[in-house]
């Protein structure tokens, strides 16, 4: 990317989610990548945060507070990213860990659905990915599986057996939109939609999706990102000014082995989109 530019990623994840490293290995490998200014954002989690920070001041990266929450909108799963947040906001913490709450027991109903199929000790195995337990997700299982060889990679394990209508796949009721985003801005900070291009809706649905995120004050859609291909770069900077939101940027790394694309290799944003970052930097 330009050197001119920040090189800026305002999306990843550690253990203290569903990421492989720790927060403050993710931190240098930022650093080592070239990258400016990031955050970290775990699922429905904000407890990597200091560990974060802490990395960040010492490698002189500039560290932006984040977190990653589920909501559920019409039946789907979609994720809003908190930016510049102050993670210690009692309304966020406290829904934060109300969206937290019900892991586990989706995790035993994932693991009975795929044990009706051949894969049994599935919860077992997921546990043995987990760096924290209140967190054990989708991807935990998608890594076990592919360890024992029923997949390839962890992509293949998502599509065959935990998405929608797959026998591995357990619905979940998160937060709703509006919650996020109230708990997001009362903690001072801006409602980013994480990887727009990944959810299976249709154009009527989303517009009435970024519709009413931009009525409760969501401010920014992610543009560039791991999650996106590079004709979804083109068309997500051409939504993003259709609604007037602001454009993030952020890998979505997970981990070495996961990574669609690595931390800070992403190329910038489009000149013509204001950047979410403008809003504290």
């Amino acid at each position: 990317m330009s050197t001119e530019l920040p090189n800026v990623d305002l999306h990843c994840h550690s253990t203290i989610s569903d990421g492989v490293l720790a927060p403050a290995d993710v931190a240098a490998r930022a650093k080592a990548n070239g990258v400016d200014v990031w955050a970290l954002t775990d699922h429905d989690e904000i407890r990597g945060i200091a560990q974060a920070r802490s990395a960040a001041l010492d490698l002189g990266l500039d560290y932006v507070t984040g977190v990653e929450i589920s909501i559920t909108w019409a039946g789907k799963t979609i994720h809003i990213v908190g930016l510049n947040i102050d993670e210690t906001n009692e309304n966020l913490v406290r829904g934060l860990a109300e969206t937290r709450s019900g892991r586990e027991r989706r995790a035993h109903d994932i693991a009975a659905g795929l044990a009706k199929i051949g894969i049994p000790d599935a919860f077992q195995g997921a546990l043995t990915y987990v760096g924290n337990p209140d967190l054990i997700s989708r991807s935990h299982f998608a890594r076990y599986l592919v360890e024992i060889g029923v997949c390839e990679n962890v992509n293949e394990v998502f599509k065959r057996y935990l998405v929608e209508d797959k026998p591995g796949y357990v619905p979940h009721r998160w937060a709703t939109l509006a919650e996020a985003v109230k708990w997001i801005q009362g903690a001072g900070g801006e409602a980013v939609v994480a990887h727009p291009g990944r959810y299976d809706l249709s154009p009527i649905a989303f517009d009435a999706f970024f519709t009413e995120f931009k009525s409760y004050g969501g401010s920014a859609i992610e543009v560039v990102t791991g999650s996106h291909t590079v004709d979804q770069y083109e068309e997500y900077t051409k939504i993003a000014s259709r609604y007037g939101f602001l454009g993030s940027r952020g890998s979505d790394f997970h981990g070495p082995d996961d990574a669609v694309v690595d931390l800070g290799q992403l190329p910038p944003l489009s000149s013509t989109l204001t950047p979410v970052w403008s809003k504290w930097m």
